[in-house]
């Protein structure tokens, strides 16, 4: 167990489990003539999904890593943009599966751009058309939705270059229309919002306005400790390893105890999260608990432990923690 800031004894009976309200008091009525909708990302691992995901919103609400598929399940970041809500979901990188919960991501990103009002494919611009863009391509016809090409990066490409990628994925597939951004810088990423806004169906508002993601605390917090995880061994520690948050417990004094437990597949995976004499798992914590904390609103007290379950990614229970479907067979 590692706790990089050590809350004060205090009386636990009678405290709430579930974090604070995710949502201030709204008293305000929603304007007139309001639209609303959904808006899927999808692409394949590592194309800035959230990345963009979380520029469009304004804050945190995927976590970004240099490890690829590190975004599981469908993430849902709300934005607004005058009186238009754009609910986006960040799908799981697709690509080709091999293990289970390989699967369950991919089955978990085609049925997100299904479902939505309309989707934007994201391509790295520096990268282009690879093996596994080349599949996505060719299932862009399934999707009767309409369809927007999102080129990111293009701070890092030749101009003659980006017209020249655009034009053939034009060619293509028939996109609404083609959008050039970059998704860390921001450029770019205004006028996608006040389109995508604009396409967004007529009819209520349906989420608060003040809410940013429908992602519980919890969720969120095991996240951000996860995107930490990959940040400090993003070499030395398999894919294999997941966070979930145990506790949740609303301190006197508005703080927040957490505790999470964090799952890797043998013992030597437990040791490197471990670190020399406690280090790593250490810098872990302090990490997440500053970022868990803005996302709260509030001080946490974070509790970490490592747990050693062999094979938990054919565990049917840890799916529906990710909310991914558990694959048969």
């Amino acid at each position: 167990m590692i706790d990089d800031d050590t809350p004060p004894e205090t009386d636990e009976s009678g405290l709430p489990e579930n974090g604070p309200p995710e949502n201030g008091p709204h008293e305000a009525a929603p304007p007139k003539d309001t639209r609303a909708g959904f808006v899927a990302l999808i692409g394949v691992p590592n194309a800035g999904k959230s990345t963009l995901l979380n520029s469009l919103v304004g804050t945190k609400v995927s976590i970004v890593s240099r490890k690829v598929q590190t975004t599981r399940a469908l993430v849902r970041g709300i934005a607004m943009e005058g009186t238009a809500q754009i609910i986006l979901v960040d799908t799981p990188g697709i690509f080709a599966p091999k293990r289970r919960l390989d699967r369950a991501m991919v089955t978990s990103a085609w049925s997100g751009a299904a479902d939505a009002d309309a989707v934007c494919l994201l391509i790295d611009a520096r990268k282009g058309v690879d093996e596994e863009v080349d599949a996505i391509l060719k299932r862009m016809p399934e999707l009767k939705r309409p369809k927007f090409l999102v080129l990111n990066k293009i701070d890092v490409i030749a101009r003659e270059r980006l017209l020249a990628l655009a034009a053939s994925l034009n060619e293509r597939v028939p996109f609404e229309r083609t959008f050039m951004i970059s998704a860390l810088t921001g450029d770019g990423v205004d006028d996608l919002r006040r389109d995508l806004a604009a396409r967004m169906p007529p009819g209520p508002w349906l989420y608060p306005e003040d809410q940013v993601s429908d992602a519980p605390l919890r969720m969120l917090a095991a996240e951000i400790t996860r995107e930490k995880i990959y940040d400090r061994l993003h070499e030395e520690l398999p894919y294999s390893s997941t966070v979930e948050t145990d506790q949740w417990q609303v301190r006197p004094d508005g703080s927040v105890r957490i505790e999470q437990t964090i799952f890797v597949e043998r013992e030597s995976q437990r040791s490197i999260v471990l670190g020399k004499g406690g280090q790593t798992i250490k810098a872990i914590g302090q990490a997440a608990r500053i970022d868990i904390a803005e996302a709260a609103e509030t001080k946490v007290h974070l509790f970490l432990f490592v747990k050693v379950r062999e094979n938990w990614a054919d565990d049917p229970e840890r799916y529906r923690e990710m909310g991914l479907e558990f694959p048969r067979g």
